[in-house]
């Protein structure tokens, strides 16, 4: 089993004593009275360690630090800045086992799925990297002789970013790598749920960045509530918040960012169904679904949440899942040979419990039962059967997002009718069709088929890649991160007009003489 103290030691997280609220290079106290939370393992229910919550007055030094920051950090060359950012690619290479361990210890993560999430996060830095020497702009042919034009692009400032538990670390540097890449300076406010993976995180970069004499506060981690992310939406020095989390957050979120007319990129909720055809090949069919419902315990904003199977393979396909929900091993997640591990805590799962009675109140069958599990490989008490019941799309509850492994089934006739139920639901995040019809395949990603950000064909609908953009429609938010030309949130754009002959043209053939 994995020593989780000597992980801590590995980052300098202290186990007795309250780690700091937050850093920008430098550990500074607070006038304030300070609140100490304790971090506790989904795992085992164990205390972990203790963080220090930020106050509005840490929060404030943290903003001004970071202000000052990006006057320097932007007068560097992209492909400087790119430099960096692959060293701290290596840094996480070097680190991935430990953090890897970290990660799962105290999200509850499969531990195979911590170090994914670390690889994550070395991905984006290599694609950050080749992307710091091709931040393009256009050339324009312009209508007045002797004229060019062309547009550019330029930092934003501050960016905020505000990450949700599910995925501690890799969202934070989706955003994190690329807004460095471009010029700008971070404020990191990890999910109060798992601050020491965000430690960590910070121990390793901020290494980076002194070994190259880089001035405090380009990286900032500030450990806070609900009240630091309200006082990050309205603080004008933020030039964009990049927020992960629910649709209810997220609309907090958009309403105060946009009454200072501030920019914002949300990822939100995700509701995401598979389609499994009758022309589908069954083995990836179950295979993706199985993965897409279970994998960590649910929690994945891109978790399959229903399955639309075409009625000539129904009860076919749900006894070979019902038989492949017999197989899954649930319990620590730190042993490899584990499937599925916690929920994050017992907010979740009671929300797992009130969501699963809403459902057979609602006329909902299961098929599979679901519960919490007992025991002592199990006594954190956030240990929870994967189900699966038989319900109708329309259902109120089939309607939210539940963060749990609760897995609908709905049968369908015609593709145009799944593709409905598909896209008959508030959130547009991620969706897939499972076919060997091209027919099928083809017209799930027309303009008349899948209304989510992610549509795929014959895989399921977690598991995105760096190199794509990553986000949804709807209450999902429309934001992008990672891959693609995501970079260009954070960036203002401008367009530039040079005229180098001895006259001045105007548009449109205007003559104004004097």
């Amino acid at each position: 089993m994995v020593d989780i103290a000597a992980v801590l030691s590995h980052f300098n997280i202290n186990i007795n004593e309250a780690n700091p609220a937050f850093s920008t290079g430098a550990t500074w106290g607070s006038s304030e009275v300070t609140f100490i939370k304790d971090i506790i393992s989904p795992v085992d229910g164990k205390k972990i360690a203790a963080v220090t919550m930020a106050t509005s007055a840490d929060y404030n030094r943290v903003a001004d630090k970071a202000t000052d920051a990006f006057k320097q950090w932007r007068t560097l060359p992209a492909p400087k800045r790119g430099e960096i950012v692959r060293q701290i690619g290596q840094a996480l290479r070097e680190n991935k086992d430990q953090l890897g361990k970290l990660v799962s210890y105290e999200m509850g993560k499969s531990l195979q799925e911590g170090w994914g999430e670390v690889q994550e996060m070395i991905d984006i830095c290599d694609f950050a990297v080749g992307l710091s020497r091709q931040l393009y702009g256009n050339t324009m042919a312009s209508e007045r002789a002797n004229h060019r034009m062309y547009d550019q692009y330029h930092p934003l400032g501050v960016v905020g970013i505000i990450s949700a538990f599910n995925f501690p670390v890799a969202v934070w540097s989706w955003n994190a790598m690329l807004a460095w890449i471009c010029g700008n300076v971070c404020i990191w406010k990890p999910s109060e749920k798992t601050p020491l993976t965000a430690i960590a995180c910070q121990s390793i970069v901020q290494q980076v960045f002194a070994k190259n004499n880089i001035a405090e506060g380009v990286s900032c981690l500030i450990i806070g509530d609900r009240v630091i992310g309200e006082q990050m939406a309205a603080d004008p020095r933020i030039a964009l918040v990049s927020a992960t989390g629910s649709t209810r957050m997220g609309k907090a979120v958009a309403v105060t960012v946009a009454q200072r007319l501030g920019k914002y990129l949300l990822e939100l909720g995700g509701n995401n169904a598979v389609i499994i055809s009758q022309d589908a090949n069954m083995e990836i069919a179950l295979v993706g679904a199985v993965f897409g419902a279970v994998g960590t315990a649910g929690q994945r904003c891109t978790t399959t949440r229903r399955l639309i199977i075409h009625q000539n393979i129904y009860e076919a396909f749900k006894q070979k899942l019902v038989s492949a929900y017999a197989q899954v091993r649930i319990g620590n997640p730190l042993d490899e040979h584990n499937h599925m591990g916690p929920l994050i805590d017992h907010d979740a799962v009671n929300a797992y419990l009130a969501s699963i009675e809403a459902c057979k109140a609602q006329g909902g069958k299961f098929i599979v039962e679901g519960g919490v599990l007992t025991g002592d490989d199990y006594a954190s008490g956030c240990y929870v059967k994967p189900c699966i019941a038989e319900v109708e799309n329309y259902f109120e509850i089939v309607q939210h997002e539940t963060f749990a492994p609760i897995l609908y089934l709905i049968k369908y006739d015609t593709i145009d009718e799944a593709i409905e139920l598909q896209n008959a639901v508030p959130q547009g995040l991620s969706s897939s069709i499972i076919t060997n019809n091209l027919r099928e395949a083809e017209q799930f990603l027309s303009f008349a088929g899948s209304d989510c950000g992610i549509a795929n064909v014959n895989i399921g609908t977690s598991g995105a890649e760096i190199g794509g953009a990553f986000g949804g429609e709807k209450e999902t938010g429309g934001g992008r991160e990672s891959g693609s030309d995501a970079w260009k949130a954070y960036m203002r754009r401008q367009t530039n007009t040079i005229n180098y002959s001895a006259d001045l043209p105007l548009a449109q053939g205007i003559k104004f003489d004097l």
